[in-house]
């Protein structure tokens, strides 16, 4: 009698990799992607004040700081894949209810697609820090961004282009790539991680873990280098496309040059290679003094906005250099024990930013032009590079060139 084996993936689900991180990470990029040109142009044709959609941003990043601390509480009681699963159910309802068009449902729409990011990356981080060892997390960043390159290049120019066609369209497709990326993570079996055992059990709290965080100078650099990089993104994609309408250039300027910009993403495996012969530090450095150059001759030529516009977007290729570089101090500081919570605290840097940006700009906007937003985000991008002095300057090199023998 012929006997049915059961296939050898159902019996044993394969061991999370690299690799499939990076197609989980791919499915994001779509989802968020597409729509990420798009709401700053609806918030802004909506309220038709950027003051206002600044104060807007600033009371939604103050609710997705407290949801991203409070994830650790919730997986005590919730398993950490069920999180995951709701903040991607959340993502998809955010983008439905922006369908709707009026004011009320665009910023709760906005608000829970900002509170499911912030939920679905500190479980993402968690997990990579769960399965992916230290000496391949270089390679794992870079994979990441690698996979992601095509949603975040086509999706800003084509959420623009479709959203003038039909408004749905971008919302629509960034639901189904929600549920893309939910079946990659059911077939992924990630579940609630590895389980770390202690003889003394750790709080699951991340305000307990503050006073650790604020006692070890890596962690706190690397989080504030963070901060500033995401500052540095909040400027090109909320402010630059609001500039532009402002100054008569057209809307779909904006995420145009979002897509350009993010199309550097396919050379990260280069930039990698680059850090391997150099050193984090000298990457980090790099990253911060050319961006903080460039956003500060955007403030400068603001009276011709084209010269401003491009000043912005070549500042722009240098932040994707800080997105493979400024997280690894961090990242490599982080103890197997300290996943969850920690990954919880680094998460915050989205929202702290979310919070700061927006705020700051609205202080700004009160006595400034809006050009005095770039010039603002140039003085934070200077002070990171002085920060990032401190690091030292052989910071990860023993795993990186394990990592240069092993590829």
């Amino acid at each position: 009698m012929h006997e049915r084996r059961i296939p050898e993936w159902l019996r044993h689900a394969p061991a999370p990799s690299v690799r499939g991180f990076a197609m989980l990470a791919a499915f994001e990029a779509v989802a968020r992607g597409i729509l990420i040109s798009v709401f700053p142009l609806l918030m802004f044709r909506t309220l038709q004040d950027a003051q206002m959609v600044s104060l807007i941003y600033f009371i939604i990043g103050i609710t997705s700081l407290i949801a991203g601390l409070l994830v650790p509480i919730v997986t005590r009681y919730l398993p950490r894949r069920w999180v995951y699963i709701v903040g991607v159910l959340m993502f998809a309802i955010g983008s439905l209810l922006a369908i709707l068009g009026t004011a009320t449902a665009i910023v709760i729409g906005l608000l829970l697609n900002t509170v499911a990011v912030v939920l679905t990356f500190v479980c993402f981080n968690a997990y990579v820090l769960d399965y992916i060892s230290k000496i391949e997390l270089g390679n794992c960043e870079t994979s990441r961004m690698f996979y992601s390159a095509l949603g975040w290049t086509v999706g800003p120019v084509l959420g623009v282009f479709l959203f003038k066609w039909w408004e749905p369209a971008p919302f629509l497709i960034a639901t189904f790539a929600t549920f893309g990326m939910l079946g990659m993570f059911l077939f992924m079996r990630l579940g609630n991680g590895k389980l770390i055992v202690k003889s003394i059990a750790s709080p699951t709290n991340s305000l307990a873990y503050f006073p650790k965080f604020l006692r070890r100078r890596r962690l706190v650099s690397g989080w504030t280098f963070a901060v500033v990089r995401s500052s540095g993104w909040w400027v090109y994609v909320v402010y630059l496309p609001i500039f532009a309408v402002e100054n008569g250039l057209s809307e779909e300027l904006g995420g145009s040059l979002l897509s350009l910009t993010n199309s550097a993403l396919f050379i990260t495996p280069l930039m990698l290679r680059w850090i391997k012969r150099k050193s984090i530090k000298i990457a980090v450095r790099t990253g911060f003094l050319a961006s903080a150059i460039l956003f500060i001759l955007a403030y400068i030529t603001a009276g011709i906005p084209i010269f401003a516009v491009a000043a912005l977007m070549c500042g722009s290729f240098f932040l994707i250099l800080l997105d493979v570089s400024a997280g690894l101090p961090f990242l490599l500081a982080v103890k197997p024990s300290e996943r969850t919570e920690m990954s919880a605290i680094y998460s915050s840097y989205r929202d702290v930013s979310g919070i700061l940006t927006p705020g700051a700009a609205w202080i700004v906007l009160l006595f400034t032009p809006l050009n005095g937003v770039f010039a603002l985000s140039g003085i934070a991008l200077f002070g990171a590079w002085s920060l990032a002095g401190l690091l030292h300057p052989n910071l990860g090199q023993s795993r990186i060139k394990m990592q240069a023998k092993d590829s």
